[in-house]
């Protein structure tokens, strides 16, 4: 049996994810915000007593740095780290480390978790699972305005922030390390509940063509449970097959750039926060 890191665990596709592995009878690290919420998710789940839950708040860096520290103490093995957790919002929003909000949640607060662990994914030979989506194909990075302060808008903002999650996962197997990403599908969840207006309208009128939160599951589960071929190392997956990701997000020149501003953030934010 695997162990395995999931954020995102308590809601849509990562509880779904999570219930799934678990009746498989792997042991998972859950990282999440909310623990109230998370223990009681856990009183529903199979197998619940090979769950261990570490605070983790994507959007606060000092949070994420101190679960990859406790994550580090209590595990000496980690076989597959699922970045899971992510948002969409249609206001700009900032984090607690005045980063925009998509940028942090979906891509920043997963690159932090993955540098930090950095000792433990090497020993480990750990599989690491990045959820992007086909919204990463109208994402276009503008390294002067990373956070949108001139011309924001959600799609923009979420587009670009599935990109760095694609970029992320090229630039961790160029490094050596076995990383995926991939497109869980549009899925019937919570996901949209931030979004109001003309959003919130589309959104509800294409319920019905949506998959449920099991079904979106699917990719990331067959990732984290299968052995695939070396030269997939590195891509970008839908319906659990390999698929051609974004001209932009297989720019190795734009892969380092992102690479190089997400080191400067964190180390710049960590350090204003100590």
């Amino acid at each position: 049996m695997k162990k395995i890191a999931i954020t995102g665990a308590t809601s849509g596709i990562g509880l779904e994810t999570a219930k799934a592995l678990l009746e498989k009878g792997n042991h998972l690290i859950f990282l999440i915000r909310d623990i109230k919420k998370g223990k009681q998710m856990l009183a529903s789940m199979p197998n619940a007593e090979n769950v261990q839950i570490i605070s983790c708040d994507l959007a606060e860096l000092s949070s994420v740095k101190k679960a990859a520290e406790e994550l580090l103490k209590t595990n000496d093995h980690l076989d597959v780290l699922i970045n899971n957790a992510g948002g969409t919002f249609e206001k700009r929003l900032e984090s607690k480390d005045g980063l925009e909000l998509h940028f942090a949640i979906n891509h920043l607060g997963h690159f932090l978790l993955v540098k930090e662990l950095i000792p433990l994914l090497k020993k480990s030979h750990t599989k690491i699972i990045n959820l992007s989506s086909e919204a990463h194909k109208a994402g276009k990075l503008d390294f002067n305005d990373i956070h949108l302060k001139n011309k924001y808008s959600t799609l923009k903002a979420y587009g670009n922030a599935k990109l760095c999650n694609v970029l992320f996962t090229k630039s961790l197997a160029r490094k050596g390390f076995t990383s995926y990403s991939l497109h869980p599908g549009v899925i019937d969840s919570g996901f949209g509940n931030n979004l109001s207006g003309l959003f919130r309208l589309m959104w509800k009128l294409g319920k019905p063509f949506m998959k449920s939160p099991r079904q979106g599951a699917s990719t990331s589960i067959y990732l984290a449970l299968n052995e695939l071929p070396k030269e997939q190392n590195g891509v970008y997956f839908k319906n659990r097959k390999p698929f051609r990701s974004s001209v932009d997000s297989r720019n190795t020149a734009i892969q380092d750039k992102l690479w190089e501003i997400s080191e400067k953030l964190v180390t710049e934010k960590l350090g204003s926060n100590s």
